[in-house]
């Protein structure tokens, strides 16, 4: 079974309503941000604590009161640090309106002939406050909710374009040719995770021998690719140990591993606990 999909094809929130809020802390399953990309546009408010987030080929830490917002389509993944953050993933396609003045400018911004800058609240103090609000409606869902999540958008939307957050021209690294296949090679991993993988694989996947692999699939994910694959299967091990009753030795195998001691060891060196111990710290 396949627990984490580097492209998220869940559907966030409704048909009616899609926009999705998740909240974050030490010991969510999700806590960590595996690396993925979607069709939806995204921001996350850091409560508290730091978070480490790798946007395609940009590394940057961020910290309690930030916000940031990650495009369309956009390669990203993070790693907190005893941090407390939120989520709101969003379909813009929810606030275009027949005969709206805004509509232009969010046809601009889906057909990425404006690119909205990563870290808002840098450039603007109005930001934090009002992802705030907005994550809080999304977390009450009190009556009415759904009026005051989508005033709040639109007014993110009127920040940014009225002290000009942004940049007006088409976002070219989403399509650029290696992230294409570092794309393919995580999907490769996705799929694959509970078998063999070796670094020759992983480096015809991408495209490239496995040198300039190694080096370029670090330069992403600051990781080596068979660090980042046993890093991405101890992941999957805490989603089946969190959601599902299986015994350790189950996920060890279910999770690549046919060493029940090696698969031990190995959770201990990325979790810095065992899995009996991390069983027992979500029950």
């Amino acid at each position: 079974m396949k627990y984490i999909d580097y492209q998220e094809r869940t559907p966030q929130g409704s048909f009616n309503f899609p926009i999705a809020y998740y909240h974050q802390n030490p010991h969510s399953p999700r806590y960590e941000m595996q690396y993925h990309w979607h069709t939806q546009y995204e921001l996350i408010h850091i409560i508290s604590g730091s978070f480490h987030l790798n946007l395609e080929k940009t590394n940057k830490e961020y910290h309690a009161g930030d916000v940031i917002f990650i495009s369309s389509g956009m390669f990203h993944g993070g790693t907190p640090v005893d941090c407390v953050y939120e989520c709101v993933v969003f379909d813009l396609q929810i606030l275009l309106k027949d005969n709206h003045a805004c509509t232009k400018i969010i046809r601009d911004i889906i057909e990425r002939k404006i690119t909205i800058h990563t870290f808002l609240s840098e450039k603007s103090s109005k930001i934090t406050p009002l992802i705030t609000d907005l994550c809080n409606a999304l977390a009450s869902k009190k009556k009415g909710y759904e009026f005051m999540v989508q005033g709040y958008l639109y007014q993110l939307l009127g920040i940014i374009i009225n002290e000009h957050l942004y940049e007006e021209y088409k976002f070219e690294n989403v399509t650029s040719e290696r992230l294409a296949s570092m794309k393919n090679v995580l999907l490769y991993i996705s799929d694959n995770y509970n078998n063999n993988i070796s670094l020759e694989t992983l480096s015809k996947i991408a495209g490239m021998n496995p040198k300039y692999f190694c080096r370029y699939f670090r330069s992403i994910t600051e990781r080596t690719p068979i660090d980042y694959l046993n890093y991405y299967r101890i992941e999957c091990a805490c989603e089946m140990l969190s959601t599902k009753d299986i015994t350790i030795k189950e996920v060890a195998i279910s999770c690549g591993f046919n060493d029940e001691s090696y698969f031990i060891k190995t959770f201990h060196k990325y979790k810095g606990i065992t899995p009996k111990q991390f069983m027992k710290s979500k029950f």
